[in-house]
């Protein structure tokens, strides 16, 4: 009857949390979505050939490991139902709720560790209570539908596979089952997972981490005795996580050092710690008490601290981290699971908050972090291994009920926005009104829905979040780009302000990703003949981007292309191109048009030779059908009686 109880209750948090995000099904695609799907047509096989498969899987740009994972399963809803985000959207619900099936399990599991006394209706109960909490949290709203953040939700459906099995395995060894068998099933669970969630994204990586917090709040290192430690323990976390990490971080040490990793970032390492001290602490804000301007999916403009003062919020926010962490070094004897659920939140912030030149904010970093919260916080709450009042305990039913009862319409109000591409954009513009992005994409939305009509009242409501967009600091090219896009589209007049302001900010840093798609696409639209842009002023302004020392392959690549198809610059257009595929020699893309363009000068030694480089890098057969299409046509211009192009 117990576990009946509990299984209703999970289920009906499972059919409530579906219920609440199937508006937000309907929306459309956003930001990253773009690069990673909509244009990544690595993504949109023609068939589920294993040639294509591999080629999906080694096709995202969202990181040099590839994430294969992740991007299969785009290719597989792809080939599903196409180029859908309704299909894709709900794909990442089902994940979202497997995701909340493990919650609940993993918490019972660690419940049944910790409890002194265990009676499983109460252990049932706070288990669907930080489950349906977890799945009903807004922050978690951008890990479903934002549909590239599959990759974070996925690579957490591992991890907590992974961690399930460790907690399992060591109580089996503690309550007597100490041969190998549970030994391998520890070890096991956090190898195999690790090893597989890291193939959708790097941060599973974190899973032994997490296991070993687990252990040193749950288990001790003991052996069955409870009296000395199991050594076999101690060793498996030498061997899966402080060699792996003494290793990684001198592989990546030297690299963060250099300038240049630094060169698209208007902060250094020392400035992105202090300010990841804060975006740490207000993560807890966001997720516990978060308010409705609070979750504005958009933070460019996040303030950098300068110093520990500066702003003074940093200093708090850094002795907030420390005081929590000595919380839960205090609680560990006391009330194991909330220790461990704020160990496990500070530990996820370890890789993503920390040395890493990432973008500073992003709210489905707190995936698996707010579940750490949620264990805690039901712990603290309810925790019956002391004794609690009968008042304390209904201020405690009552505060956890107002609680999920806000999280719960917060979450629901905004799935509901997601639903409908202006909808989102407008409520994110008002959330963010200083967010260079936010501006950017309601404008963007705007343009969408003018249809290119320049008598479409959508089209002067596109100018005004544009122009704020591209006057806000920190702002990237992309408010000029879309200005510009628009009026040579609808033949309007094109302002030199939008081209000299453009061109002051790629001299001022060094183009960042979203500047580098701003010219792809003005590129792409000059070459499809939909865009008549001045090529002098095109010129000018990849003049302006190539000023920094050691481009990026990808903006070579992009004006090589501009180049060759727009102005008819052959020579210029293969000496950028050359340059592409030598600063990135294993992206076969660049390799690949490069060659197109050696066939098409007549230098087919050197297009031989670029395809030998190619053959290379065709791993499992996936670029088989490319270069056989190069092969056939370099045995067609070298021919007897063939005249080369």
């Amino acid at each position: 009857m117990t576990r009946r109880l509990s299984r209703l209750l999970l289920t009906l948090a499972l059919v409530t949390t579906a219920s609440i995000y199937w508006p937000g099904l309907y929306g459309g695609w956003l930001f990253d979505d773009y690069p990673n799907i909509v244009d990544n047509h690595g993504v949109q096989p023609a068939s589920g050939d294993i040639s294509s498969l591999i080629g999906a899987a080694l096709s995202s740009p969202a990181s040099d490991f590839k994430r294969p994972l992740a991007s299969l399963s785009f290719a597989a809803n792809f080939l599903a139902s196409g180029l859908d985000p309704f299909w894709m959207k709900q794909t990442n619900l089902v994940i979202h709720l497997l995701n909340g099936v493990l919650a609940y399990l993993l918490a019972l599991a660690v419940f049944r560790a910790t409890a002194k006394e265990p009676n499983e209706k109460t252990i049932g109960l706070l288990a669907v209570l930080v489950a349906t909490s977890w799945l009903l949290l807004p922050i978690n709203v951008t890990s479903v539908l934002y549909v590239v953040q599959r990759m974070e939700s996925m690579a957490n459906l591992f991890v907590m596979l992974g961690l399930l099995g460790y907690v399992a395995g060591r109580r089996r060894m503690l309550a007597g089952d100490s041969n190998w068998r549970w030994l391998s099933l520890t070890a096991a669970s956090i190898t195999l997972p690790t090893a597989i969630g890291a193939l959708a994204k790097e941060t599973a990586v974190m899973l032994p981490l997490y296991a070993l917090l687990t252990e040193y709040m749950l288990f001790g290192f003991l052996r069955q005795d409870k009296h000395d430690k199991d050594w076999r323990i101690v060793t498996l976390f030498v061997v899966v996580l402080a060699l792996p990490m003494a290793l990684g971080l001198a592989w990546l040490i030297p690299s963060l050092t250099r300038p240049e990793a630094w060169a698209t970032r208007d902060f250094n390492m020392g400035t992105r710690l202090l300010t990841e001290a804060r975006v740490v602490t207000d993560y807890i804000n966001w997720t516990l008490l978060p308010l409705p301007h609070s979750l504005s999916f958009y933070y460019d403009d996040y303030p950098i601290s300068n110093g520990l003062f500066s702003p003074w919020s940093t200093a708090a926010s850094l002795c907030t981290l420390i005081a929590l962490a000595t919380v839960a070094l205090w609680l560990h004897k006391r009330r194991p699971a909330a220790a461990l659920g704020i160990a496990l939140f500070l530990g996820c912030h370890l890789l993503t908050g920390t040395i890493l030149p990432l973008e500073l904010v992003y709210e489905h970093r707190n995936y698996f972090a707010s579940f750490g919260l949620m264990l805690a916080l039901v712990s603290l709450l309810f925790d019956r291994s002391t004794q609690q009042s009968a008042m304390a305990h209904r201020a405690s039913v009552a505060l956890m009920t107002a609680l999920l009862l806000w999280w719960t319409g917060l979450t629901a109000t905004t799935a509901f926005a997601w639903g409908e591409p202006l909808r989102l954009a407008l409520m994110l513009a008002e959330r963010a009104p200083h967010s260079p992005r936010a501006q950017y994409e309601l404008g963007r939305t705007y343009i969408i829905y003018s249809k290119n009509d320049p008598s479409s009242p959508y089209t002067q409501l596109a100018y005004a979040p544009l122009e704020r967009a591209a006057a806000l600091p920190k702002s990237s090219i992309l408010p000029q780009q879309a200005l510009i896009f628009m009026n040579s589209r609808m033949s309007l007049p094109l302002k030199e302000a939008w081209w000299e302001s453009m061109d002051v900010k790629l001299r001022a840093q060094r183009p960042g990703v979203q500047d580098e798609s701003s010219l792809a696409a003005l590129v792409q639209c000059a070459e499809h003949g939909q865009c008549k842009l001045p090529p002098d002023r095109m010129q000018t302004t990849f003049e302006a981007a190539m000023s920094h020392t050691n481009p990026s392959p990808r903006l070579l690549s992009t004006y090589a292309e501009y180049a060759w198809n727009v102005v008819d610059d052959q020579s210029l257009g293969v000496e950028l191109q050359t340059r592409a595929a030598d600063g990135a020699p294993h992206e076969p893309a660049y390799l690949v048009t490069l060659i197109h363009m050696l066939l098409a000068r007549g230098e087919h030694e050197e297009a031989q030779n670029r395809l030998e480089q190619l053959e290379r890098l065709n791993v499992g057969g996936h670029l088989d059908s490319q270069i056989d299409t190069l092969h056939r046509q370099i045995d067609s211009d070298t021919s007897p009686g063939q005249s080369s192009p």
